[in-house]
């Protein structure tokens, strides 16, 4: 059985991303639009952990290294700043 992913965009990107992804179906939220804002990572994290999020950032090192200690994770997408 496939499990649909379920994108969460960083704060650190726009909000425009979500529709994005949802016109190519991907389940997608902004954390703005889930009252996350202004999260910690670390606390923004605990949430990626227990929706079972893909977090969409282009904040690399912060969750690379937050990333790294989790054991199983759904993944983590990294926008390289154009």
């Amino acid at each position: 059985m496939s499990r649909r992913v379920r994108l969460l965009i960083d704060e650190c990107l726009h909000t425009s991303l979500v529709k994005v992804a949802t016109d190519r179906f991907y389940e997608a939220y902004h954390v703005a639009h889930l009252g996350m804002s202004g999260l910690k990572d670390q606390e923004l994290m605990l949430r990626i952990r227990d929706d079972d999020f893909t977090l969409v950032t282009n904040n690399a090192i912060d969750f690379r290294r937050l990333f790294r200690k989790e054991q199983v994770h759904p993944g983590l997408v990294i926008l390289v700043p154009n």
